[in-house]
């Protein structure tokens, strides 16, 4: 099936993934430099259409041609966007760079010793340029794992999916397990209010998933993945806690104190880097720019 829209025009070869509003396609540019393509398309059907397009996609929109007016290597590149309507419903195109594999297909292969810490230093450092970049421009990414972070047969790492964790906040309750808690930071899971420091504690868990190739907390209800978080850091003090959270304090979540070594088998760069991304308290959470000055980049 061949696509033409003014600039771009493509062969759709495969349907690669699919979410809740959206699926995503290969695609094979035709004529001009013929690169492989990553089609995304939204249905919006016409019982939404009294309230337009739905914000997320506008969001998803806005955010990448932001970005694509930068141009920065660490984030995915909007290529083209259309809206056309198509019978009674609306089909909204977004047309990306392909890069082949996410960071979790990319963990999967990775051999049974485990990445080289150079090789870890490498994928941390693109992901906090892209991390300090969006927060520079004020924005939240808010759905940071694995899945969303693509790495280009080149090494190149780059974050992905805009727009997407307020769609889930709509969907936790009809379709629970299709989103992850696991890198979900705990003001989030305690429903407090929440800035830019909530992707820095996934970027936290991302960094220690690079050395264990597994996820480091892996609950499967908000009550489940605090405690998970809880077991590792120990439980923080009274005055620490939220206090817009609708969830109490109690001693029964875990073990006091806080633990200087999160993970036995990193070095003291590693360690500090992570409890530093991985602080319970947004306010003593490192930013982005503050974690690539850090040690663990500088020394060889």
């Amino acid at each position: 099936m061949d696509v033409c829209t003014e600039p771009l025009c493509y062969e759709l070869l495969a349907e690669v993934g699919e979410g809740s509003y959206s699926k995503v396609y290969k695609a094979r540019e035709v004529g001009g430099k013929q690169r492989l393509l990553a089609v995304k398309k939204f249905n919006v059907r016409e019982d939404s259409w009294e309230t337009g397009i739905p914000a997320f996609m506008i969001r998803e929109v806005s955010l990448l041609r932001k970005m694509k007016f930068f141009n920065h290597p660490n984030i995915v590149e909007l290529l083209d966007a259309s809206v056309v309507p198509v019978g009674r419903s609306l089909d909204l195109t977004l047309v990306l760079e392909y890069i082949d594999q996410d960071l979790s297909t990319y963990l999967s292969k990775a051999p049974a010793a485990g990445l080289s810490r150079d090789c870890i230093k490498d994928v941390m450092q693109q992901l906090l340029r892209g991390l300090d970049f969006l927060h520079t421009n004020m924005v939240l990414h808010r759905d940071l794992k694995p899945e969303n972070i693509l790495v280009s047969s080149r090494g190149e790492v780059k974050i992905a999916d805009f727009g997407l964790a307020r769609i889930y906040t709509f969907n936790i309750a009809l379709t629970p397990g299709v989103v992850t808690l696991w890198y979900r930071a705990p003001e989030v899971l305690l429903n407090s209010v929440y800035m830019s420091t909530v992707d820095m504690w996934s970027a936290g868990c991302i960094f220690a998933e690079l050395f264990l190739l597994r996820p480091l907390f892996k609950g499967y209800t908000e009550v489940q993945q605090l405690q998970k978080i809880f077991d590792l850091t120990g439980l923080p003090s009274e005055e620490d806690w939220p206090s817009d959270s609708p969830i109490s304090y109690s001693v029964s979540w875990g073990p006091k104190g806080s633990c200087t070594k999160l993970l036995h088998n990193l070095g003291p760069d590693e360690n500090d880097l992570l409890s530093q991304c991985l602080a319970f308290r947004p306010s003593r959470r490192i930013s982005a720019a503050k974690a690539l000055a850090h040690p663990f980049f500088m020394k060889h």
